[in-house]
């Protein structure tokens, strides 16, 4: 936890952890061999030793770095390839200290992972206008699921769906697809209030021009290309056209 309150955070199987302890031992020997810090000698890029693990979808990036505060470790965390990463920053002189306390949680719960044993899928990723979303595949001690997070410029949120309701949430998402496509352009003939002809016509957006007739003159396919639009549906008395479409009527 940052000074400015904010929480980084990485995930790691206990198989992996275990991973992870050897290499801090490997960081922390090296990091004794390392003389006093020369400022005029830092790596451009400020990385003294690197490593890198991988766990089904996820991998992890070990840098041992060096800036104008000192030396840590920087663990960074990315689930879909090009996608954002998770890191946290251990103080070079506590990694002796990490590892202690991880081997102690190991001895405690075991390096076996247990629940899922195949091959997870990979992440996948979509971006919508300034939006991007990711969707990743993970496995906890309470089993696999998909966490769909939405990330803009300085922002970012997400939701986990666990695997035993990835059918109903497709079944939902299903059922809105296919309402809104049969919210698209239709008509209906019947009579009106005056006893004359009267449709009503379903569609969204613009409508560039229309010319009232009679309802029966009006083939289906010609008022398909008078509407000529998509979007979220609403309701037009075709009675009613010609009063709406009044140039004092149009903005």
């Amino acid at each position: 936890i940052g000074a400015d309150g904010r929480r980084s955070q990485i995930f790691l199987a206990l198989s992996t952890a275990a991973e992870f302890r050897d290499h801090l031992s490997t960081f922390s020997d090296f990091y004794a061999s390392l003389g006093p810090p020369n400022p005029e000698n830092v790596p451009e890029d400020g990385k003294l030793k690197s490593e890198m693990m991988i766990k089904d979808n996820r991998r992890y990036y070990l840098d041992l770095k060096e800036n104008s505060r000192g030396r840590f470790l920087r663990v960074s965390q990315t689930i879909t390839r090009g996608g954002p990463r998770s890191q946290i920053a251990i103080p070079a002189q506590g990694m002796i200290e990490f590892r202690d306390a991880l081997t102690d949680l190991l001895e405690e719960f075991g390096t076996d992972d247990g629940g899922f044993k195949g091959e997870l899928p990979e992440g996948r990723h979509m971006r919508v206008e300034n939006k991007n979303f990711y969707f990743d595949i993970g496995q906890n001690n309470r089993g696999i699921y998909m966490r769909i997070s939405e990330v803009k410029t300085n922002f970012r949120t997400a939701i986990t769906v666990p695997e035993k309701s990835w059918a109903r949430f497709r079944d939902i998402f299903a059922d809105y697809c296919e309402k809104m496509k049969e919210g698209g352009e239709k008509v209906s003939v019947g009579g009106g209030s005056d006893g004359g002809p009267s449709a009503k016509l379903e569609f969204g957006g613009n409508v560039s021009s229309f010319v009232r007739r009679s309802v029966e003159e009006i083939p289906e396919n010609q008022v398909q290309e008078a509407t000529g639009v998509q979007g979220i549906t609403f309701k037009l008395d075709c009675y009613m056209l010609h009063e709406c479409f009044k140039p004092s009527h149009v903005k």
